[in-house]
Parts: C-alpha cells; sequence; structure tokens
C-alpha cells in the first residue's frame, strides 16, 4: 500500500503558502469580498489561496486532478487534490478567527474517490490537524513537533458532548425534531461550526457532530482525520466518507445512536 508520506508532506507546503495569503488579508480594511450565484459570499483571499495551491499543484503535480471549491474541477486520472480555500468565509470576512484552509488528495477506488491524505490548517487560531491513511492523525506546528490524536471513548449519549454548526439547515430539511430530541438528550451542545467540530471529534474534546448539508470540499480533509484519529465518519445516510452531501462525525461508539436520532429513529 502506498505511503502517502510525500503527499502529506506536500500538503503541508500548499498549507503554508496559503497561510501566507489568507493572513495576510485577514482583519484588511479593504478586503473584497463578492456573493457568489448561491448566495454565499467569496472574498478575495478565498480566490487567491486557491490560486496559489493550482499553482504549486501544476508545477508539482501536474499529472493530478484538482478540485476546488471556488474554480471547480481541473485534470482526470485516479488522484484528485481537493481544496476549500477558506472554510469558514463568513467567520473570515467578519475577523472571527475559526476558519481553515482544507486540503486533501483522494485516490479512486472502490465507492469512488476516497481521501488518503487530509491537512487541514487554522492559522489564525494557531492550529494544524493532518492524516494519512493507514499513518494516524496528528496536530502540532509541523511534523516534526506533532501529538497524535484519538478520539474519545464516552460510550452514552448522556455523558456525550454535541457539536453542530446551525439549527436552520435541520429545520429546512425537517430533520429538526431530531436534532432537538438528540441535544436533549447529550450532556453538552455546542456551535462550533465549519471544520472545527470535526477536528474536536478527532482530539477526543467532543465526541459527536454533525451537518445537514456540505459540499466534497468540504468533508474530505475533515473526513480522513477524524477516522486516522480511531472515529467514524459518514453521511446521515450511513454512507462512509465524504460523499453524502451531508456529514455525521463521532468516536465510532455512539454513531449508530446518533444518526438514529437525526433521522428520526429515536
Amino acid at each position: 500500500m502506498p505511503d502517502y508520506l510525500d503527499d502529506l508532506r506536500f500538503a503541508h507546503v500548499l498549507a503554508d503558502a496559503a497561510d501566507a495569503t489568507t493572513m495576510d488579508r485577514f482583519k484588511a480594511l479593504d478586503l473584497k469580498v463578492e456573493t457568489k450565484p448561491d448566495m454565499t459570499p467569496v472574498s478575495e483571499a478565498d480566490k487567491a489561496a486557491e490560486e496559489i495551491i493550482r499553482g504549486h499543484l501544476a508545477r508539482s503535480r501536474p499529472r493530478d486532478a484538482v478540485l476546488g471549491e471556488e474554480y471547480g474541477i481541473e485534470g482526470t486520472g485516479p488522484r484528485r487534490w481537493v481544496i476549500d480555500p477558506i472554510d469558514g468565509t463568513k467567520n473570515y470576512v467578519r475577523g472571527v478567527p475559526v476558519w481553515a484552509t482544507l486540503i486533501s488528495l483522494m485516490e479512486a477506488g472502490e465507492g469512488g474517490y476516497q481521501p488518503v491524505v487530509g491537512v487541514v490548517s487554522a492559522p489564525a487560531l494557531g492550529r494544524r490537524w493532518w492524516a494519512a491513511k493507514g499513518h494516524g492523525a496528528y496536530t502540532g506546528r509541523s511534523l516534526s513537533r506533532a501529538s497524535r490524536l484519538q478520539v474519545s471513548r464516552v460510550s452514552r449519549l448522556s455523558d456525550a458532548s454535541f457539536a453542530y454548526s446551525s439549527l436552520t439547515g435541520w429545520e429546512e430539511r425537517g430533520h429538526l425534531d431530531g436534532f432537538l430530541d438528540l441535544s436533549r438528550t447529550v450532556w453538552r451542545t455546542r456551535a462550533y461550526g465549519d471544520f472545527w467540530p470535526y477536528m474536536l471529534v478527532a482530539e477526543g474534546a467532543v465526541d459527536v457532530c454533525a451537518e445537514p448539508e456540505l459540499s466534497l470540499w468540504d468533508m474530505a480533509a475533515t473526513a480522513i482525520v477524524v477516522t486516522e484519529a480511531g472515529g467514524t465518519f459518514t453521511g446521515l445516510d450511513g454512507r462512509p466518507g465524504p460523499h453524502s452531501g451531508n456529514a455525521a462525525a463521532s468516536n465510532g461508539l455512539l454513531h449508530d445512536e446518533l444518526l438514529g436520532y437525526l433521522n428520526g429513529r429515536y
């Protein structure tokens, strides 16, 4: 089996380049922000970070395909880099430090493309998380200064911490009752939002999290970090990986109950 460590090191190089770009414009008074057709914001920093990552990939991995939130798909083949230049753009444009660049390498296999490398870099928080298939998940300042991630061993929802993004998405999709039942069952709820709850699951600080509507670039990097930390990452339909358009992540011990509540089976 490929070890993917060269790709992981390269993903850190990509993240370093993106961090320099995004931090340079974070809290800039003249930051340019536009509204996309789906009515979500995109800043000049989103575009610049993706352009820089694509430039590095074109030079160093010209045979690999690239899928990014801002500029779509380019190239074909069994290897595909999936990029979200700024996950949490709404936070970014308001000066909230909870945002990150998400970088994942996916490879074609059974059941479609699956993530084999993931880096989640949140420079305004001074945090970075990463994983490679078969090598575990880590957090730290660099590859040489890192600690291994491990999900929690909490086995009862009544003892669990549940993280989510917002209530509106659950209501729009008719899952609000199950969501509220789950929130009443668990020990604690907090709306951390975006990439962060998945990293907290990987760290063992949070036990379950879920979001009702996501894109592949929102999930590819976070999915492998969670699973390599010993957790479970699926769609709300239970399908493993980042392919369902929504996500549920847990320490594994609580996953069936998590899905049961969010699908109204309890």
